[in-house]
């Protein structure tokens, strides 16, 4: 009996693979069937009109009427063909299955394979990296890779052609190497002049030397009466025989310093300075009293009248080679000395360091006439130089003997030098906008673009480009835009590449990010997109939020607003009614949110009052910034009773949602309700955001290591960067340069390397951190100690401007009041110390700054049994509560003198609160599980939640 073409469809059959009717039921309800019976070995392909081919590595079997797809059985002629298909005179590697009546045959090689691979999307999948049961091994941190930028030190004197220099020009400088002058008195070492004639002969001479002094200076205030005492002479014939020692071992000392470094030589890239003689030049004054002045004073005339005339005569050759700088950095300390030696170079090669070298000390025919008569030599003969083409000899000039970098690099510009310009530009830290404007022009652009990451010199650079070079500023905005991108700062690349109306395609994307970001990046990215000529959706959006409740910061409505009055949509319709929106929110707020002067909100308003219905402008009133309440700052209450969940770090994010870092936890996305928007199993006890709120680094600590992840808070993937040994790391980073404390001092690192990458230090020469680093965008402090030369510490807060890292202060401190735990760094506004009172109960908080008025100071009730806590420029001093029953936190922010708010956290035993300030909020919370945000000034209460685990 012949079994009817229904029951083989109800029949079971071993099944080689399935036919997939995709059309009919959906590319993802394909894909899901395909992967819940994926095989090692399996292979997909589709067909022309659609359907896919899974076939299988192993065949299965399986009722044909439960099966995912069209059962497909091989023949014994090795073909593939669908149940129900007549599969006489069939060939191997064919396919046959019946459609709409036909039989319809395929050559499986010919069908074009599918990558399942593509389908699967990572997000929110944490990796880990195995670790043994039971055991207690520490992570191991992965090597870190030195790439500090050594700044250029350009050779001017070999590209001039310049000769080393003449006999009579040494006979006449006493021309020595650094080492050679750099000799001690105290300690003599081999090859000095103790070495020589015998350590009893040195020190022979140098107690005649002392009490020759001695008795000099009791002649000169008339504790010595007899005049027949002459200590002038006894000091000519005494330096004279030391000089004719020194002259019999020069010649060895000479060469055996040019031919090998000193120890005291300076580092590569530091300034070469001439080192302070001991009792800072007194034998020079002293010897400046005797008859020895005059021989000293025509030593240095004929000096003077031979280079002269080698200047005038044009013979530049000997010129150039035996001339002196004249300008420099003034000495160390401030203060010059008498030197009765004439003005000396170091031997060997001449070069334009990074730095100006360090002034030496007073000719005894030192002067303005003197110093004016040289400059105007160099002057001139740069200007004849450049005449005559001799460009580098004009540069060597310009930037050696005058210290006047800047005309160098205009010289070797104006004769087409770019690349030497640059080199010399970044060597001497001239503006870093010139410095990778030179570098893009001289076709080294990975160094340029370096250069501006560090500095943060795009935006001027592309500046000084723009005018005189259009391609290159635009590849120059372009290169902007993708650093921007690379961070995770989108809207930072929409600014960057906005201006250019050739690169605005480029960002659409980086504009939907932003609005998934929410709060005030989705409120500035708005504008954009309806600028852009963006659809309907985009217009219905930007009305739900200007029409919108809420705080007007937290809900991005007052970005909104203000990014509207600079930024007209590009339909007028939908312009006149977002204007009208816009401004009818800001009435209701009373102003911008507080982000801007009253005049720019008064600007702004018009602005929008302007392009808005001209019958609802009429009608509206003028915005009022609601006044705040006098009296005592705000109270605020934390929640009741702790949380379920451990919190050790949170941050209230810009779109008004709290990221809370829970240890072992994981991490965790909450609403500002309590509700979880999404968590992430990574293990983390520390949040470093981003300052653009698009990213942020998940820190694990185990021992003296940490595991650090990314977090990309827009697609909201977290993955593995690296294993760090660090000392600390700041709370706050700008999305790539991550700033830490190692055992050398501050290390900046390239968190978008493939492995951590130092890209800049600080401090060195032992120098060190005392306490946590403090920052915010625009600045970095932290308390440093250093050694004087007399090995006493001395102890000094330092603040650099970021990005570029300008130290632009060191205020000196007393040691006793910079103890870590009851001190702390503001990153732009001093020290914060606590000093506790025992009777009464108080506690006395004091803010030392670099103003010359005396120091703030608070106190509060109750003794603070820590010091206090700061983010950046906000701080917070805990108190216990009088009963016992919890804690009082007074927060406050830089430079107010009293607390803008304070929050009491019931039942909170020690460590007390901890403190985060970010995108114009503040957050405080406590490791029993409780949060705590408000806005920047105290006066809005943005979250208050316990953290429970659902």
């Amino acid at each position: 009996m012949t079994a009817t073409p229904a029951a083989a469809f109800r029949a079971t059959v071993t099944a080689a693979g399935y036919l997939l009717d995709v059309p009919v039921i959906g590319a993802a309800e394909a894909a899901a069937r395909v992967l819940t019976r994926w095989q090692d070995g399996a292979v997909l392909r589709e067909l022309p009109d659609g359907r896919w081919l899974f076939t299988l590595a192993a065949a299965v079997e399986v009722r044909a009427d439960r099966a995912p797809g069209l059962p497909v059985e091989r023949a014994e002629s090795g073909a593939l063909v669908a149940v129900g298909t007549d599969r006489r005179e069939m060939r191997a590697g064919r396919l046959a299955f019946i459609a709409a009546g036909l039989t319809i045959t395929h050559d499986i090689s010919e069908l074009p394979e599918l990558d399942p691979s593509g389908w699967l999307d990572p997000t929110g999948v944490a990796l880990h990296r195995p670790r043994p049961v039971g055991g207690a091994a520490e992570p191991v941190a992965e090597p870190v890779e030195e790439a500090v930028p050594q700044r250029p030190q350009p050779d001017l004197r070999p590209a001039a052609g310049i000769r080393p220099s003449s006999a009579r020009a040494r006979r006449l400088t006493g021309d020595a190497p650094a080492g050679a002058r750099r000799r001690s008195f105290v300690r003599p070492g081999p090859g000095t002049l103790a070495a020589k004639v015998g350590p009893a002969a040195y020190w022979l001479a140098l107690v005649l030397t002392l009490g020759a002094m001695l008795m000099a200076a009791a002649s000169f205030v008339g504790i010595v009466a007899d005049r027949s005492f002459r200590p002038g002479g006894f000091l000519i014939v005494l330096a004279v025989g030391l000089a004719a020692a020194r002259r019999r071992v020069g010649a060895t000392e000479t060469t055996a310093a040019a031919g090998a470094a000193s120890p005291a030589a300076p580092a590569p890239g530091r300034p070469r300075s001439a080192r302070r003689p001991r009792l800072g030049g007194l034998l020079a004054r002293l010897a400046m009293r005797t008859p020895a002045a005059r021989l000293v004073r025509g030593r240095h005339a004929r000096y003077l009248h031979e280079l002269t005339r080698a200047f005038e005569q044009r013979r530049w050759e000997d010129a150039l080679r035996d001339a002196v700088p004249v300008a420099g950095a003034k000495p160390a300390g401030g203060k010059s000395w008498l030197s009765l030696g004439l003005p000396r170079r170091y031997t060997g090669e001449l070069r334009a360091t990074p730095k100006a070298a360090g002034a030496g000390g007073a000719s005894p025919l030192s002067g303005p006439t003197v110093h004016e008569h040289l400059a105007g030599l160099y002057r001139h003969a740069a200007e004849a130089l450049e005449r005559e083409g001799r460009v580098d000899e004009a540069a060597f000039v310009l930037a050696d003997l005058l210290n006047a970098p800047a005309e160098a690099v205009a010289v070797l510009i104006r004769n087409g030098r770019t690349a030497q310009a640059a080199e010399l530009a970044e060597g001497r830290d001239l503006a870093a906008d010139l410095v990778v404007r030179l570098w893009w022009r001289a076709g080294e652009r990975e160094h340029a673009v370096r250069i501006a990451h560090r500095r943060g010199a795009f935006a001027t650079a592309v500046e000084r480009l723009t005018a005189t070079y259009p391609q290159a500023a635009r590849e120059l905005r372009a290169a902007w835009a993708a650093h921007c991108r690379e961070a995770g700062d989108r809207l930072g690349t929409v600014e960057a590449a906005w201006p250019d109306e050739a690169l605005r395609p480029t960002i659409a994307a980086d504009l939907r990010d932003a609005v998934a970001l929410g709060g005030p990046a989705r409120g500035r990215a708005l504008p954009y997109l309806l600028a852009l000529g963006a659809g309907e959706a985009t217009r219905a959006l930007a009305l739900a939020v200007l029409d919108g409740d809420g705080d007007p910061r937290a809900t991005g409505r007052s970005a909104l607003a203000a990014a509207l009055a600079d930024l007209p949509a590009a339909d007028p319709a939908a312009d006149r009614e977002l204007a009208t929106a816009a401004a009818r929110a800001v009435v209701r707020d009373g102003g911008f949110g507080g982000v801007h002067a009253r005049k720019a909100e008064s600007a702004l308003a018009e602005r929008l009052l302007k392009r808005a219905d001209p019958l609802a402008a009429a009608d509206l009133a003028r915005p009022r910034q609601p006044a705040r309440p006098a009296g005592a700052a705000p109270a605020y209450t934390a929640a009741e009773w702790p949380g379920t969940l451990p919190v050790l770090d949170a941050a209230l994010l810009g779109s008004g949602a709290l990221l809370v870092a829970c240890g072992q936890a994981g991490v965790r996305l909450l609403t500002a309700d309590g509700r979880t928007k999404a968590r992430w199993d990574v293990p983390a006890d520390h949040l470093v955001l981003a300052d653009h709120g698009g990213s942020a680094l998940l820190v694990a600590g185990y021992g003296r290591v940490r595991e650090i992840a990314r977090l990309d808070l827009v697609t909201r993937a977290a993955r593995p960067w690296t294993t760090l040994r660090v000392r600390q790391i700041a709370p706050s980073f700008d999305g790539r340069h991550l700033i830490t404390e190692d055992e050398d001092g501050i290390a900046v690192l390239d968190t978008l390397a493939p492995r951590p990458t130092v890209v800049w230090r600080e401090l060195g020469d032992g120098q060190r951190l005392v306490g946590r680093i403090a920052r915010t965008a625009g600045s970095c402090a932290a308390v440093v100690v250093s050694a004087l030369p007399d090995g006493s510490p001395l102890t000094e807060l330092w603040r650099w401007d970021l990005p570029g890292w300008e130290l632009r202060s060191r205020l000196r401190l007393d040691e006793a009041t910079t103890a870590p735990d009851v001190s702390v760094a503001l990153a732009s506004e001093g020290l914060l110390t606590a000093h506790v009172q025992e009777h009464p109960d108080r506690t006395t908080l004091v803010r030392t700054d670099e103003s010359a008025g005396p120091a703030t100071e608070m106190t509060v009730a109750g003794l603070a049994p820590y010091g206090p806590t700061v983010d950046g420029d906000h701080w917070a001093l805990t108190v216990p509560l009088a009963d016992g029953t919890g804690a009082l936190v007074h927060l406050g922010a830089a430079p107010a003198a009293e607390p803008t708010a304070t929050a009491v956290f019931p039942h909170a035993d020690p460590p007390y609160a901890g403190l985060r300030g970010h995108a114009g909020a503040v957050t405080h919370w406590h490791r029993s599980g409780r949060v705590l945000a408000t806005s920047a000034d105290g006066a809005t209460l943005l979250a208050n939640l316990r953290v429970t685990a659902e």
